[in-house]
């Protein structure tokens, strides 16, 4: 029996899933700490401290401390990952946990590096990463080990990681910092524009989630949107229709087909026609934005297909990978500092 606590952590910006080897996902919560400013404790974590974006007190502050995927803010990083280990580990504990980290394919090692010593700082006995579409295509099930290629495109908070893998590697992969935060800028944007009415971002996620598509839809939406009114300064209340929405976020769900596109054209021919034949899978929240699959199919002509579980399909991949662990190390999908 391995007394070894094994933890993977899905280190999103938007969201932060913890996977525990023998119990699986125990935590799914926001990307968000909120901390007492005069002593630097952590007051809440998650959807808590969500509730406390803008609404906080002066000596309370709620901060997202990652941006594109990456730390943006190392010491609340760092008191998050203490948090997490203490809430599962307890304050006494015998063995330190071996922690496998998510982060993009477009990381840079400076990042890694930071990502790794946060979670050694915090109270990790090893620290790893793997790169987040190697995470996702293992947590969608794919066939990544035979001699075939699969494409996946994790589409998270901060960034779209595209990625080719065959025979347990990845064959090439982009990052692009166009994914679920710019859909909620873009939307933020065009009320702004259209409107005059001010919006915070639980309200563009909220028309995001209900209205909001990447392709146009058999039946047209309309919804309810509060907000202040940039001229009155008074708080005012407008119907949005669907297609606005799908307007503003062309640009975004535009760049993610550039760059799929971009992969395909560099991918080897044999690998090509593996993906002709078994299509793209998309996994990430943003991939449940309606009709995007519909989009990247049309404009690729690949059939392209949204995971099962699609939004924990990176903390379950870290979580099977931890049970591979030689074998995944041996490919080079895993990185120890």
């Amino acid at each position: 029996m391995n007394l070894v606590p094994e933890i993977g952590i899905d280190l999103g910006t938007a969201n932060i899933l913890v996977f525990q080897r023998g119990k699986g996902i125990i935590l799914a919560e926001p990307t968000v700490v909120a901390v007492n400013t005069r002593n630097g404790q952590v007051l809440a974590l998650g959807q808590e401290a969500r509730d406390m974006l803008g609404r906080t007190p002066g000596n309370i502050s709620a901060i997202r401390p990652l941006k594109d995927g990456v730390i943006a803010d190392y010491t609340t990083t760092l008191k998050m990952l203490e948090y997490i280990i203490r809430k599962i580990c307890g304050k006494r504990r015998f063995f330190k946990p071996r922690i496998l980290l998510c982060v993009p394919s477009g990381v840079t090692n400076v990042e890694r590096r930071a990502v790794i010593q946060a979670a050694k700082e915090a109270g990790a006995g090893e620290a790893m990463t793997i790169e987040e579409p190697m995470a996702a295509a293992i947590g969608s099930g794919l066939p990544i080990s035979s001699a075939g290629g699969n494409m996946v495109v994790d589409i998270g908070g901060g960034t779209t990681d595209i990625a080719v893998i065959s025979l347990g590697g990845i064959v090439l992969s982009q990052s692009i910092r166009s994914a679920g935060n710019k859909f909620d800028e873009s939307i933020i944007k065009m009320v702004r524009n259209n409107y005059n009415l001010l919006i915070g971002d639980p309200t563009a996620e909220e028309i995001k989630l209900k209205i909001g598509s990447a392709y146009p839809l058999e039946q047209e939406m309309i919804m309810e949107v509060k907000g202040r009114d940039l001229l009155a300064g008074l708080p005012k209340t407008v119907e949005i229709s669907s297609k606005e929405v799908r307007d503003a976020l062309a640009e975004p769900v535009r760049a993610i087909c550039e760059k799929v596109c971009f992969v395909l054209e560099q991918t080897p021919p044999e690998l090509s026609s593996d993906i002709i034949e078994r299509g793209i899978t998309l996994t990430g929240g943003g991939a449940m934005l309606k009709g995007l699959d519909q989009m990247i199919s049309s404009v690729t002509n690949i059939p392209v297909f949204v995971a099962e579980n699609a939004l924990n399909c990176v903390a379950i991949g870290t979580g099977l990978a931890l049970e591979e662990l030689d074998a995944i190390k041996a490919s080079g999908a895993v990185t120890v500092a």
